[in-house]
């Protein structure tokens, strides 16, 4: 196992108008066997930072240590990283056993008998042993992925790079290969850094997640610190499906008013928001409450469209010009164009400085608290 540092890594294109910065002053500290994600909008940084990572690009600024030795100079075959890319990266004249043990035959001195013998205990371990007779052209997608996972064991890596290698297959074999993926991870124990778009991936397979925009890393933070405390709007956003809910308010005395609602806030909540008068308020669509009755706080709304998921039911209305989505027990009952009233529960709201984005509030967790995902 192995521990990664990365200290302060920019890494800058030339483009026609000037540079183009893809990573900005990023600093991150992986722990030895930790699962990590990189996840964030195309164009944000994550693969880059990978390529910098493997040798494959060189960092514009910043160092990166692996066991507290840089290898920021060092070639790709001396960083003892195994990358597994999008594409699968096989060559298509060789058979999976060639594929496996190439890597060996180029980087190290071991026999052809030892090598054979650990392409097959990978390939057992891997369940591929009846293909490595077989080309890649001969084999599905899902088997040439296994292929590639398993010529990146074959390496006994210090750390394995993950490039969205499981973005080609179908959604339910997707689903299979991550948790073959998390089984494989936990077994072997290997420091892991994972990339992917897909914050599903992201939230059920990592120990932390690095959320990136525009070259920027933006929080880490395990799935639930990250679902449940963003630091700022764009994470909010970003993390959870369907999305958190947003509303441009003004804080006047202790309510919070917008266009089309007042929310009157409890003399704890004001205390926090004493520094400011402009808020964004986010609500995340499991957090919005149904009422018969009016009361205080709540707000009328109609119905627009009913989305049935089987055990929930995505409900959607427009509050002025905002579009909102609610997510509710697949068992309530209710109609299109029903007019019914909602609640913000003041303990479930986060709250945003409407300049900087910064959370200035976030939801208070209950004990069993968890991340509702869709895949």
């Amino acid at each position: 196992m192995a521990h990664l540092d990365v200290i302060d890594l920019s890494k800058e294109f030339q483009g026609e108008d000037g540079p183009i910065v893809a990573v900005e002053e990023m600093n991150l500290s992986i722990e030895k066997g930790e699962f990590i994600v990189l996840v964030g909008p195309s164009g944000c940084g994550k693969s880059t930072t990978l390529r910098c990572l493997a040798g494959l690009e060189s960092p514009t600024e910043g160092d990166i240590q692996l066991n507290d030795r840089s290898v920021v100079d060092s070639p790709p075959m001396d960083r003892d990283m195994a990358m597994v890319f999008q594409n699968y990266a096989l060559y298509p004249h060789m058979t999976a056993r060639e594929n496996m043990s190439f890597g060996l035959k180029m980087t190290t001195e071991l026999s052809d008998e030892a090598i054979d013998q650990k392409v097959i205990e990978v390939a057992e371990m891997m369940g591929i042993k009846d293909l490595l007779g077989k080309k890649p052209s001969d084999i599905s997608g899902g088997q040439q992925q296994r292929v590639a996972l398993g010529r990146a064991i074959v390496r006994e890596p210090e750390v394995f790079l993950m490039d969205e290698p499981l973005s080609n297959l179908d959604a339910k074999l997707r689903t299979e290969m991550r948790t073959e993926l998390q089984n494989l991870q936990q077994t072997l124990d290997v420091t892991t850094i994972y990339v992917t778009h897909d914050q599903t991936e992201a939230m059920t397979m990592s120990d932390r997640i690095v959320i990136l925009n525009k070259g920027k890393v933006q929080q880490v933070g395990t799935p639930l610190e990250c679902y449940h405390e963003p630091t700022n709007r764009f994470v909010a956003g970003f993390i959870g499906s369907p999305s958190m809910n947003f509303f441009n308010v003004k804080l006047d005395g202790r309510t919070l008013v917008h266009p089309e609602f007042k929310y009157q806030i409890s003399d704890s909540l004001f205390t926090e928001l004493q520094e400011g008068n402009e808020f964004t308020l986010g609500i995340r669509p499991e957090d919005i409450k149904l009422t018969s009755q009016s009361t205080e706080n709540s707000i009328p709304i109609s119905v627009n469209v009913i989305e049935p998921m089987g055990d929930i039911s995505y409900i959607y209305f427009d509050i002025g010009d905002n579009h909102v989505t609610a997510s509710v027990s697949g068992e309530i009952q209710i109609q299109e164009n029903t007019e019914v009233n909602i609640l913000f529960p003041e303990e479930q709201l986060h709250l945003f400085d409407a300049q900087t984005g910064k959370a200035v509030y976030n939801r208070r967790q209950s004990p069993g608290d968890e991340v509702p995902l869709t895949s």
